[in-house]
Protein backbone atom coordinates (compact mmCIF):
# COMPACT_ATOMS: atom_id res chain seq x y z
CA UNK A 1 0.00 0.00 0.00
CA UNK A 2 1.46 3.22 -0.77
CA UNK A 3 1.04 6.61 0.48
CA UNK A 4 -0.75 8.92 -1.18
CA UNK A 5 1.62 12.34 -1.86
CA UNK A 6 0.87 15.28 0.24
CA UNK A 7 -1.64 17.87 -1.81
CA UNK A 8 0.56 21.08 -3.11
CA UNK A 9 -1.60 23.29 -1.07
CA UNK A 10 -0.90 21.72 2.30
CA UNK A 11 3.34 21.55 0.95
CA UNK A 12 2.77 25.50 0.41
CA UNK A 13 1.03 26.03 3.86
CA UNK A 14 3.47 23.92 5.69
CA UNK A 15 6.65 25.66 3.82
CA UNK A 16 4.67 29.37 5.00
CA UNK A 17 4.45 28.20 8.48
CA UNK A 18 8.06 27.14 8.73
CA UNK A 19 9.35 30.10 7.07
CA UNK A 20 7.17 32.32 9.77
CA UNK A 21 8.24 29.96 12.42
CA UNK A 22 12.13 30.83 11.27
CA UNK A 23 11.68 34.21 10.93
CA UNK A 24 9.71 34.50 14.21
CA UNK A 25 12.98 32.88 16.35
CA UNK A 26 15.12 35.30 14.70
CA UNK A 27 12.87 38.15 15.48
CA UNK A 28 12.75 37.20 18.97
CA UNK A 29 16.61 36.71 19.24
CA UNK A 30 17.31 40.09 18.09
CA UNK A 31 14.72 42.11 19.80
CA UNK A 32 13.45 39.91 23.37
CA UNK A 33 16.09 37.15 23.91
CA UNK A 34 17.38 38.42 27.29
CA UNK A 35 15.60 39.06 30.19
CA UNK A 36 16.80 42.10 32.38
CA UNK A 37 17.14 40.48 35.78
CA UNK A 38 14.79 42.13 38.20
CA UNK A 39 12.35 43.68 35.48
CA UNK A 40 9.77 42.78 33.34
CA UNK A 41 11.53 43.98 29.96
CA UNK A 42 13.48 41.89 27.98
CA UNK A 43 16.68 43.14 24.94
CA UNK A 44 17.82 40.86 22.10
CA UNK A 45 21.26 40.74 20.51
CA UNK A 46 20.29 43.60 18.19
CA UNK A 47 21.11 46.52 20.57
CA UNK A 48 24.21 44.51 21.75
CA UNK A 49 25.10 44.17 18.45
CA UNK A 50 24.82 48.03 18.13
CA UNK A 51 27.37 48.94 20.61
CA UNK A 52 29.99 47.46 18.42
CA UNK A 53 30.92 50.56 16.18
CA UNK A 54 30.19 50.32 12.97
CA UNK A 55 30.03 46.70 12.16
CA UNK A 56 27.17 45.99 14.42
CA UNK A 57 24.89 48.29 12.90
CA UNK A 58 25.79 46.43 9.88
CA UNK A 59 24.95 43.08 11.12
CA UNK A 60 21.74 43.96 13.16
CA UNK A 61 20.57 45.63 10.23
CA UNK A 62 20.97 42.41 7.70
CA UNK A 63 19.19 40.05 9.97
CA UNK A 64 16.25 42.43 9.78
CA UNK A 65 16.57 42.80 5.86
CA UNK A 66 16.56 39.16 5.89
CA UNK A 67 13.29 39.29 7.84
CA UNK A 68 11.87 41.67 5.26
CA UNK A 69 13.05 39.35 2.81
CA UNK A 70 11.25 36.39 3.91
CA UNK A 71 8.58 38.35 4.66
CA UNK A 72 8.44 39.55 0.52
CA UNK A 73 8.56 35.47 0.05
CA UNK A 74 5.55 35.17 2.07
CA UNK A 75 3.32 37.85 -0.01
CA UNK A 76 3.36 40.94 1.80
CA UNK A 77 2.40 44.29 0.04
CA UNK A 78 4.33 46.56 -0.80
CA UNK A 79 3.32 49.04 1.77
CA UNK A 80 4.06 46.67 4.25
CA UNK A 81 7.28 45.76 3.40
CA UNK A 82 8.28 49.65 2.70
CA UNK A 83 7.08 50.01 6.47
CA UNK A 84 9.05 47.30 7.39
CA UNK A 85 12.05 49.22 6.23
CA UNK A 86 10.86 52.32 7.02
CA UNK A 87 10.79 50.77 11.06
CA UNK A 88 14.79 48.98 10.06
CA UNK A 89 15.89 52.95 8.80
CA UNK A 90 14.43 54.69 12.14
CA UNK A 91 16.25 51.86 14.36
CA UNK A 92 19.29 52.09 12.65
CA UNK A 93 19.02 56.29 12.31
CA UNK A 94 18.28 56.90 15.94
CA UNK A 95 20.58 54.26 16.92
CA UNK A 96 23.77 55.25 15.51
CA UNK A 97 23.41 58.57 17.81
CA UNK A 98 26.20 57.61 20.65
CA UNK A 99 24.64 56.50 24.18
CA UNK A 100 20.86 57.89 23.39
CA UNK A 101 21.17 55.50 20.57
CA UNK A 102 21.57 52.47 22.16
CA UNK A 103 18.48 53.93 24.74
CA UNK A 104 16.51 53.94 21.83
CA UNK A 105 17.59 50.32 20.66
CA UNK A 106 16.29 48.82 23.68
CA UNK A 107 12.93 50.30 23.03
CA UNK A 108 12.29 50.52 19.46
CA UNK A 109 12.28 46.77 18.92
CA UNK A 110 11.96 46.97 14.55
CA UNK A 111 11.68 43.59 14.34
CA UNK A 112 8.93 42.96 16.59
CA UNK A 113 7.28 45.70 15.11
CA UNK A 114 8.05 43.75 11.99
CA UNK A 115 6.94 40.65 13.13
CA UNK A 116 3.68 42.38 14.04
CA UNK A 117 3.11 43.14 10.64
CA UNK A 118 3.68 40.07 9.19
CA UNK A 119 1.50 38.08 11.13
CA UNK A 120 -1.31 40.51 10.52
CA UNK A 121 -1.02 40.49 7.03
CA UNK A 122 -0.43 36.57 7.77
CA UNK A 123 -3.89 36.15 9.85
CA UNK A 124 -5.84 38.48 7.05
CA UNK A 125 -8.07 36.70 4.26
CA UNK A 126 -6.22 38.62 1.56
CA UNK A 127 -4.53 36.37 -1.15
CA UNK A 128 -0.28 36.44 -1.13
CA UNK A 129 0.79 37.71 -4.01
CA UNK A 130 3.88 36.40 -5.84
CA UNK A 131 7.32 38.49 -4.78
CA UNK A 132 8.40 41.01 -6.78
CA UNK A 133 12.08 40.65 -7.12
CA UNK A 134 12.96 43.80 -8.64
CA UNK A 135 11.43 45.58 -5.93
CA UNK A 136 12.27 43.75 -3.52
CA UNK A 137 16.26 44.01 -4.34
CA UNK A 138 15.39 47.64 -4.75
CA UNK A 139 14.21 48.22 -1.07
CA UNK A 140 16.68 46.18 0.26
CA UNK A 141 19.48 48.00 -1.69
CA UNK A 142 18.11 51.34 -0.16
CA UNK A 143 18.16 49.75 2.78
CA UNK A 144 21.66 48.48 2.35
CA UNK A 145 23.34 51.87 0.69
CA UNK A 146 21.56 53.91 4.19
CA UNK A 147 23.31 51.48 6.44
CA UNK A 148 26.72 51.80 4.37
CA UNK A 149 26.64 55.29 4.44
CA UNK A 150 25.82 55.33 8.04
CA UNK A 151 28.28 53.41 9.07
CA UNK A 152 30.45 55.41 7.17
CA UNK A 153 29.12 58.40 9.05
CA UNK A 154 30.09 57.02 12.56
CA UNK A 155 33.23 55.56 11.74
CA UNK A 156 34.56 59.48 10.69
CA UNK A 157 32.78 60.84 13.53
CA UNK A 158 34.50 58.14 15.83
CA UNK A 159 38.10 58.69 13.99
CA UNK A 160 37.65 62.93 14.84
CA UNK A 161 36.90 61.83 18.19
CA UNK A 162 40.08 59.92 18.46
CA UNK A 163 42.13 62.34 16.86
CA UNK A 164 41.21 65.06 18.96
CA UNK A 165 41.60 62.91 22.15
CA UNK A 166 45.07 61.63 21.05
CA UNK A 167 46.31 65.32 19.87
Amino acid sequence: MSQSPIPPSSKLANSKVKRLKRVRSLSYILDNAIPIPGTSHRVGVDPILGLLPGAGDFLGTAFSAYIVMEAAMLGLPRQTLIRMVINILLDELAGSVPLLGDWFDFAFKANTKNMALLEAHMASPQPSKRADWWFIILLLGVLILFVVAITAISIFMLRLLLQAISG
